[in-house]
């Protein structure tokens, strides 16, 4: 008689990217696969983060204008991802750091800018003063006081080499949840059809409290809303999310979108273009890796995307 034994699991928890990190993985029998992804996070944060004086990034950051910088191969191919889709103009733009901190929204010296202000920032933000050199892996900014952020993209591009190395390593199913970036590896194996539950934040409640959830395959899923982080002044409300386009916060009906994609990195770059566009976008699903999208707008009326 075969009994039915509940599959084992490993899981860990760590801080890094500026938030908190859980790792789930079903089938495991030791933690030797736990404990080698937090190392890798670790060793991705230490070549990307601009929140130290010292990394990979802050190298090109620290040239800006004066020289370019050789880089290691992933950093290289996270900024030209970054530049390119920055350079597509729908919103993301990985060079926006010096508008951001200008109005410094979610921080004790938040206030909103003069034109003037925002004009001369916004001369720093030109992803086309940015030199890429493909045999030599090397960054340059152009301008000085240029500078690059990859905040808005790295989360996911590291979540994707997390399940490269659990794919290495033979991992049939698991959950890589960066902070509320998730990544869902394989198929669940709580559920014959392999589907997963992934439930998306509701706008007014605290972290954690769902307004919707989802059926899906194995993918990522990753929010931007303009709930978290946001300044209040004189009765108007400006979110964080700053338009590259105008420099200033993007003014939407939408309090967040989730975007449900194969790769985090993709998720992470969609959900920036439907966020910005505002509402869904004709054919944006006719890309197969694109398997969907929920709207939640400030009325909290909800609306889904190919599901």
């Amino acid at each position: 008689m075969i009994e039915n034994l509940a599959l084992e699991q490993k899981s860990g928890q760590h801080h890094a990217l500026g938030t908190d990190i859980t790792l789930q993985i079903f089938g495991a029998r030791d933690q030797k696969i736990i404990d080698q992804s937090f190392d890798l996070i670790d060793h991705y944060e230490d070549l990307l983060t601009v929140n130290r004086d010292k990394s990979e990034v802050m190298s090109i950051n620290h040239a800006a204008g004066k020289k370019a910088v050789q880089v290691s191969s992933g950093t290289y191919d996270l900024v030209k991802l970054a530049v390119n889709e920055s350079r597509a103009n729908f919103g993301f733009n990985a060079l926006i750091g010096p508008v951001v901190k200008l109005w410094s929204i979610g921080f004790k010296n938040a206030h909103v800018p003069t034109a003037a202000q925002v004009k001369e920032k916004m001369q720093l933000i030109d992803p086309f003063k940015v030199e890429l050199n493909d045999q030599n892996q090397s960054v340059c900014l152009q301008e000085p006081g240029m500078e690059l952020d990859l905040g808005g993209i790295a989360k996911g591009w590291i979540a994707d080499r997390i399940r490269d190395l659990w794919q290495a390593y033979g991992v049939h199913a698991g959950i890589i949840n960066l902070g509320g970036n998730i990544l869902l590896v394989g198929d669940s194996p709580k559920r014959a059809s392999g589907q997963w539950t992934i439930g998306v934040q509701d706008p007014k409640e605290p972290r954690g409290k769902n307004i919707a959830s989802v059926m899906v395959p194995q993918c990522s899923a990753v929010t931007s809303g303009t709930y978290e982080r946001y300044l209040v002044v004189d009765g108007h409300k400006y979110h964080h999310l700053i338009d590259p386009r105008t420099g200033y916060p993007v003014e939407t009906d939408l309090a967040g979108v989730t975007t449900f994609t194969k790769d985090s990195v993709e998720a992470e770059i969609e959900c920036k273009r439907l966020f910005f566009a505002g509402h869904p976008l004709p054919q944006w699903h006719d890309d197969p890796d694109r398997i969907g999208a929920v709207f939640v707008y400030n009325d909290e009326h909800v609306e889904y995307d190919n599901f």
